[in-house]
């Protein structure tokens, strides 16, 4: 295995891993930015009244996602066991 093969493989996977993170953290920023503002409007300093509902949105967005990621995740799977072969010379 030649290191452009190796480096190849690393680049994938981080570029994967992003896309993969990507709707999530879209997610946790658009809940807090949102939250921030109710509690700048409200003036509610309470640290549960951020808390829980961004854990919510959280929890929410990898339910919606959670089929997309894992499918994303099989076929990145599928494809590095495909070329296995290239990998093992």
């Amino acid at each position: 295995m030649t290191p452009a093969v190796v480096v190849d493989i690393i680049r994938q996977t981080l570029m994967t891993t992003f896309w993969l993170c990507l709707p999530l953290l879209a997610v946790g920023f658009v809940a807090g930015i949102v939250i921030s503002l109710l509690q700048i409007v409200t003036s509610i300093q309470d640290p549960g009244f951020g808390t829980v509902p961004r854990l919510a949105a959280f929890l929410g967005a990898t339910l919606i996602f959670l089929p997309w990621i894992l499918l994303k995740l099989i076929s990145f799977t599928a494809e590095l066991f495909r070329d296995f072969t290239r990998y093992a010379q």
